[in-house]
């Protein structure tokens, strides 16, 4: 498998569509060796799903390498805030008044900021995180700027057609004074790319299947 040529195919059919998202190399489940020549190549934004495992993989790294850009892409427990804090530079999956409180409180424990999206079930999924559109609202108004929600986060059910949903979540960014949207994967960030994206999250096609 060839990691750094992988990637090369994505940002050329990405540049020839005329797009330029930001690419995170969703990394979860894969070693550090596996990693690692794509840290060489040059590539700085990564996507993990679980703190305790990122820990383990990225905290040595992250100290000697400072411009690595780390993203928390799955959900996150309340009691996992101030490791999240620490570690993550980007958290996708702020989804509840809960979780505000308890990373307000690590933030200022540790004086640390980090930046946010709103993740929004946009399909909605009974056992997806993320919350409803039409409660956006009223959690932007509880953060009432004590967090940097820097935009909205997705991830469309998979056996729709996702463009709908990357739709939808480009006009409730719109509408709400949100610049930024993290949506489209593997799969889809084609699509996602159409509608603005701008941050894609891509892990099976630049890294290989997962075991």
């Amino acid at each position: 498998m060839n990691i750094i040529q992988n990637f090369k195919n994505i940002k050329d059919e990405l540049s020839s569509l005329g797009y330029n998202p930001k690419i995170v190399a969703v990394s979860k489940t894969f070693s550090i060796d596996h990693i690692r020549p794509l840290i060489e190549f040059g590539h700085r934004i990564f996507g993990e799903n679980k703190v305790q495992e990122a820990q383990k993989k990225w905290t040595k790294i992250k100290q000697d390498i400072l411009d690595i850009e780390l993203h928390l892409i799955g959900s996150l427990q309340r009691n996992k805030a101030d490791d999240a804090v620490k570690l993550f530079d980007y958290i996708h999956s702020l989804d509840s008044e809960k979780l505000v409180t308890a990373l307000i409180k690590s933030e200022k424990k540790l004086n640390l900021k980090r930046k946010y999206f709103i993740q929004i079930n946009t399909g909605g999924e009974i056992q997806k995180s993320g919350i409803d559109s039409n409660n956006l609202l009223d959690l932007l108004k509880f953060i009432d700027g004590q967090l940097d929600v820097v935009g909205l986060m997705c991830i469309p059910p998979f056996d729709q057609d996702p463009e709908n949903h990357f739709k939808n979540l480009k006009s409730l960014a719109d509408e709400n004074n949100l610049s930024m949207l993290s949506m489209g994967m593997t799969a889809d960030y084609v699509k996602a790319c159409k509608y603005n994206a701008d941050y894609i999250r891509v892990g099976s096609k630049i890294f290989g299947a997962r075991k």
